[in-house]
């Protein structure tokens, strides 16, 4: 055992068979299954949340099919480095050895970056296999992403943790088994609903849980709940600012209060909050769901939501959390009119359908003598002081757009 080694590298799974999760891919007659038996493994992305066993399937896939591994980061990797890798997978083809290229982070990689494996991947000199957190539909060239087979990983399920947990507990040789530590119950199941799905979370928290045990006079055996709790620091609540699940949690909370939901609503800004998201970001989501999704349902609306960006912008976390809540409630419990969101759509397509049509004339300001000459104003009737039936007879749309009613009335 190397000691050196942090405990969640130490216990990565060897093989297949010591894989946990993942059971719609790796389980019996699933497709990784079988494409690794056949030895018959494409170009492939690894796209899920962290600590769902991407680089370790991966390494995984390598040793059961005897293919020289190659991995990089995205993070520190450059073009070089690519075309260091390209040249040893040159050398070992020779041999008749596959090489698998591994690329962690792989969204990370400008759109040169990665290119300039591509060709490689075409020809068959690397098997590419990518591991992403980020939509590869997004942070994935076009060229790459259609020449690589897509496998989406879940986060793992509290049973599939409970059993990292234990095996490292058990295993003496990787893993904690000589120290002979216990978990309670409640412990564990904190843990594994606290790390939302990340066996890197788990293995973590218990190698600092096992270290705070021998603090003081007297060595304890059992992780309780209180010693997980201290090894967390805090929930660690996965939301990634930049990523996709920033994009999901604000969805969930646009879409919890259009549907009246106001406990969902809060939930969801509560989430994004604690993860520590720019208030001033979902001050302004909520702003655009005042016009939106409330629009002349309810005029008080926009003001309470430009009040609460008003509240962030001068006081800021933490004080403004309630403000935001407050105004989540608010839209939550309004009632719904998309009739000017709508219109406005209308509007916009029409806008770029017909191009830049010319305001009628009567329209036009004519502020000088040579304007008028040539009829900019003439014939327009000031609305204030017109009767309602001259008024009516008035055209304001071009032609192209007469009789169009964008708010159906």
């Amino acid at each position: 055992m190397n000691i050196t080694q942090p405990l969640a590298e130490r216990m990565r799974p060897r093989s297949l068979a010591q894989y946990v999760g993942q059971g719609h891919l790796v389980g019996e007659g699933q497709i990784l299954t079988e494409l690794i038996a056949s030895d018959k493994i494409p170009s492939m992305i690894l796209w899920g949340p962290p600590g769902t066993g991407k680089t370790t399937l991966a390494r995984i896939i390598a040793k059961e099919t005897s293919a020289h591994f190659v991995q990089l980061s995205a993070i520190g990797a450059g073009v070089a480095d690519i075309r260091t890798a390209i040249e040893s997978a040159q050398s070992y083809a020779r041999l008749g050895t596959r090489t698998i290229l591994f690329i962690d982070e792989v969204h990370r990689f400008n759109k040169a970056q990665q290119d300039a494996f591509l060709p490689s991947v075409e020809d068959g000199t690397i098997t590419f296999i990518g591991a992403t957190t980020e939509n590869p539909s997004f942070e994935v060239n076009n060229a790459l992403l259609s020449r690589s087979r897509t496998f989406v990983l879940e986060a793992l399920l509290p049973e599939d943790l409970e059993k990292i947990a234990y095996s490292a507990l058990d295993d003496s040789e990787n893993g904690l088994g000589d120290q002979d530590i216990k978990i309670d119950d409640d412990a564990l199941s904190y843990l594994t609903k606290m790390v939302n799905g990340d066996a890197r979370g788990v293995l973590n928290a218990l190698e600092i849980a096992s270290s705070l045990l021998n603090e003081g006079k007297k060595r304890k055996n059992a992780i309780t709940q209180e010693i997980i709790e201290t090894a967390l620091q805090k929930s660690n609540l996965f939301y990634d600012r930049a990523g996709d699940e920033h994009y999901n949690i604000i969805s969930a909370f646009h879409k919890s209060m259009r549907g009246g939901d106001a406990d969902a609503s809060l939930y969801w800004l509560g989430r994004m909050l604690d993860g520590g998201e720019d208030p001033l970001y979902i001050a302004r989501r909520i702003v655009r769901f005042a016009s939106e999704d409330i629009g002349l349902a309810n005029s008080f609306a926009l003001p309470q939501a430009t009040a609460a960006y008003d509240v962030c912008r001068f006081i800021g976390m933490p004080e403004c959390g309630v403000n935001l809540a407050q105004a989540a409630v608010y839209m939550a419990k309004s009632k719904k009119s998309i009739a000017v969101y709508g219109a406005y759509n209308a509007v916009m397509d029409d806008v770029r359908k017909h191009g830049n049509l010319p305001v009628p004339l009567h329209l036009r300001n004519a502020p000088t003598k040579l304007m008028k000459e040539v009829g900019y104003g003439k014939g327009y009737k000031y609305t204030p002081t017109e009767s309602d039936e001259e008024n009516m007879e008035q055209i304001f749309l071009p032609d192209e757009l007469l009789g169009t009613s964008y708010l159906g009335e």
